[in-house]
């Protein structure tokens, strides 16, 4: 067995430079979670923002759908705040969409997950912070 290995930086520069809209699996409406902090940057930074979360209404001025497969639009990432042993459920929610690329957030590892993303030709990335490697490789 393979053990996984993230893009590296210069598929995560491609990745984060072609990307418009990201899809925020778990994305709060608290201003001090980490959740609302990258979507945050990332809106800052040019990028379209799509809460998920069943729980919220609207987030950083953008309506919230409850599960990926409610968003009618193309997604370039799913950015996952969820727990690791969530993150299984949520590729196989993402399979059903277009999305390329899966985004697990700092913290957030799964093997069985990204075998699963990467069977279905999904490009994965596992803990790592979405606004710090747009920081290191994508600045505007």
């Amino acid at each position: 067995m393979t053990v996984f290995q993230n893009p590296g930086p210069e598929q995560m520069r491609r990745i984060l430079k072609e990307a418009r809209t990201i899809a925020v699996v778990g994305l709060s409406d608290n201003p001090a979670r980490d959740s609302y902090q990258v979507a945050q940057h990332l809106q800052r930074h040019g990028y379209r923002i799509i809460p998920v979360n069943p729980n919220v209404d609207v987030v950083l001025g953008e309506k919230a759908v409850a599960k990926l497969t409610d968003i009618r639009e193309p997604v370039d990432i799913v950015d996952v705040f969820r727990r690791s042993e969530a993150l299984k459920g949520v590729v196989e929610e993402a399979l059903q969409m277009d999305a390329p690329v899966i985004w697990a957030q700092e913290g957030v590892y799964d093997e069985e997950a990204a075998a699963l993303a990467e069977a279905h030709g999904r490009t994965m990335v596992m803990d790592r912070c979405i606004a710090v490697m747009h920081s290191l490789y994508a600045r505007d």
